[in-house]
């Protein structure tokens, strides 16, 4: 993984996320995000402090991001700062979700009655609000138009993108042994243009072993199953990952 060769300077605090703290810069086009040790569920409720999970996250986010430019996919990220570091583009983050589900979990089976593990074929595309107070919830795009949170062409853009960060990921996870059950994008402008932001990690997607099923993802945190870092630390030596 690259570090990067920006001469940034950290300096104030922008935002402090459930994870992920943003920093400012001496570049107006750059910020740092600080990868806490942090963990959290059902919107808060749960709260954590894992051992080590900064830098996993990191570093996990720094070789997805990575893997997905190398396939032609424009990410934010631009490289790696510290253990718990990394400096990205300062995106004009759009307020919306995209969820991309390979196999059934989560909210679907609760909403739809959906056995958990069933193979959903093609598989399914879910808007979500970004917005903890109301929980996140369900929106489509007629929602999105009439509210501005983007436009038709944005819209689809972010779903042809997530569809193929999917398919690009489904093989890395796959080659490890795993299953990508599912997985948030989360896109926002830079000078105009989309671009993936946020991060990619254990944190936002669901990943399961492939023989066995074990869920190796935050849903070891959200139902008390431990060895959560643990897990995480397993799936990114399975694909490569340098911790």
């Amino acid at each position: 993984m690259s570090t990067t060769n920006l001469n940034v300077q950290k300096q104030a605090e922008l935002y402090k996320g459930k994870a992920k703290t943003v920093y400012a810069t001496d570049d107006a086009e750059r910020l740092i995000l600080f990868f806490r040790n942090d963990t959290s569920a059902f919107d808060g409720k749960k709260l954590a402090q894992l051992e080590r999970k900064g830098m996993v996250n990191n570093r996990f986010n720094a070789f997805i991001m990575e893997k997905l430019q190398a396939a032609g996919i424009p990410t934010h990220f631009e490289g790696l700062l510290s253990d718990q570091e990394c400096v990205v583009k300062k995106l004009q983050m759009l307020p919306v979700e995209c969820v991309v589900r390979n196999l059934a979990a989560g909210s679907m089976c609760r909403r739809l009655g959906v056995a958990e593990g069933t193979v959903l074929n093609p598989p399914t595309f879910e808007f979500f609000l970004k917005n903890d107070a109301l929980g996140d919830p369900m929106i489509n795009e007629s929602h999105i138009e009439t509210f501005g949170w983007a436009t038709k062409e944005q819209v689809e853009q972010m779903k042809d993108m997530t569809f193929r960060v999917n398919e690009i990921l489904k093989g890395i996870f796959l080659a490890g042994n795993m299953l990508l059950v599912d997985s948030k994008l989360e896109f926002g402008l830079f000078h105009g243009q989309l671009y993936l932001g946020d991060e990619f990690s254990p944190d936002g997607c669901r990943l399961w072993d492939k023989d066995t099923r074990e869920k190796l993802d935050k849903d070891r945190f959200r139902q008390d199953l431990g060895d959560v870092v643990e897990a995480y630390e397993q799936v990114a030596r399975r694909i490569g990952v340098p911790l």
